[in-house]
């Protein structure tokens, strides 16, 4: 009789066997699009994901245990914790600030959060959720970060944190920011989703604030499917942040655990009776937003990529970069601010008011050609149906926001494009420009 752990070799061999046959198939001949970002994976995804169903272990587990571990020590931060999306990342890092555990630095409903309006929805929500009033400040034209001369204009009495994102992995100006927030005690959250890898005076960003937040999402420098993270280096937050993901609760035992804070049947808290259960204590109104242990398997394995991705990332922008510089006549390319080293989410292309076309006119003329396109994200999120009628302040205008959502457009840079796929984008945008549209 075959041992559990020979009959477990044997299926993960079968799997890298599948593996090699379903690679096989996918360097067919076919007309596949460009795409603007995409999965790229081997068989040790495969395997891992598999050697993880084989436990059966459905919820967070010894994947999770590790890639948060070995996640905050790439970065170089003390705790990391997974989620299951970049999404859930961003409303636990602005609902932890909401914990009652942080005394007068807790934020209270009706105070204000500078943010910007020209991004993803997931950045502003959890602001909105939270029962918060977000503060707009508008974005420089280039770097599509935001403008930090207008910042300190934009602080009030109620003013308690700073939450932006590093807009499509281009660094804002980090050292104007802190100075900023420490001057004003005001909590830093880095919505760090699209910029896993960059860095900041040759720091990886997502170090600096108080909180930073990952996604996993496909599209993503790593993925696991659907997931993300938060990381801190304050201890404090982090058991805040592990409460409002696992219910709210107070105990920090983690899934199948018992009593390791060795008091499991001595605290009281609340009005419930000395020596009610700890793990049936809630401190916060949490959810529940766990991943399972094989989305961390696959993550597991996608992290040990990351340094060639990274790479990829800025190889693959460099060359289009490269490829577009002849058209600044008509094209405003990306700028990156002093002291950045971007690992670029995607390439973003302003058409500028002189030029002879519209940004339909070449959006349309590459998806004719089979290369994706996106905005960037919701334009100006205050100009979308959802956010009509919510609360808020804006500093001054959102004219370059205004202009992103007219005439900015972007294409992926993901390590998915080779050398191939370079060459056609220039062909594609060379003749674009020779032909008139």
């Amino acid at each position: 009789m075959a041992s559990k752990e020979k009959i477990r070799k044997k299926i993960l061999k079968l799997v890298k066997e599948f593996y090699n046959f379903k690679k096989q198939e996918e360097l067919l001949p076919q007309k596949d699009c460009i795409n603007y970002a995409g999965r790229i994976y081997d068989e040790k995804e495969m395997i891992n994901l598999v050697d993880a169903s084989l436990d059966f272990w459905l919820t967070s587990g010894r994947y999770a245990d590790e890639f948060e571990r070995k996640f905050a020590d790439f970065l170089g931060l003390k705790y990391c914790l997974i989620t299951n999306s970049g999404s859930s990342a961003n409303l636990l890092a602005i609902s932890a600030l909401t914990s009652p555990k942080l005394k007068e630095r807790q934020l209270k409903p009706g105070d204000e959060v500078i943010t910007i309006a020209c991004g993803f929805p997931t950045t502003l929500n959890p602001i909105i959720q939270n029962n918060l009033i977000p503060v707009f400040v508008d974005i420089k034209l280039g770097t599509y970060n935001i403008d930090t001369s207008k910042i300190e204009k934009a602080i009030s009495k109620k003013t308690k944190a700073i939450f932006i994102a590093h807009t499509l992995g281009n660094p804002f100006n980090l050292e104007k920011i802190l100075k900023i927030a420490k001057k004003c005690n005001l909590w830093v959250v880095e919505d760090n989703c699209d910029a896993l890898g960059s860095k900041y005076k040759n720091k990886y960003t997502g170090t600096f604030g108080d909180i930073s937040t990952y996604s996993f999402y496909p599209a993503h420098h790593i993925t696991m499917g659907e997931g993300g993270a938060v990381l801190t280096n304050n201890f404090e937050l982090k058991k805040i942040i592990a409460s409002f993901r696992d219910w709210g609760r107070d105990c920090w035992c983690g899934p199948g655990q018992d009593n390791t804070c060795k008091n499991r049947f001595s605290w009281q808290l609340g009005k419930l009776p000395k020596g009610y259960d700890h793990k049936y204590i809630y401190s916060h109104i949490g959810y529940n937003l766990k991943v399972t242990d094989m989305q961390a398997a696959v993550g597991l394995a996608q992290l040990q990529k990351l340094p060639f991705f990274i790479k990829k990332r800025i190889e693959n922008f460099n060359a289009i970069y490269k490829i577009l510089k002849p058209y600044e006549k008509y094209l405003l390319l990306p700028a990156i601010e002093k002291n950045c080293q971007p690992s670029w989410f995607g390439f973003p292309i302003l058409i500028k008011k002189t030029a002879y076309f519209t940004r339909a006119d070449i959006v349309n003329y590459l998806e004719k050609n089979h290369i994706a396109t996106r905005m960037l994200f919701g334009g100006n999120l205050l100009k979308q149906p959802a956010y009509e009628n919510i609360k808020h302040r804006v500093v001054g205008n959102l004219e370059n926001t205004d202009i992103v959502m007219n005439d900015l457009f972007w294409i992926g840079v993901y390590p998915g494009i080779t050398r191939e796929k370079l060459n056609y984008i220039k062909k594609t945008f060379n003749e674009f420009f020779k032909n008139g549209k």
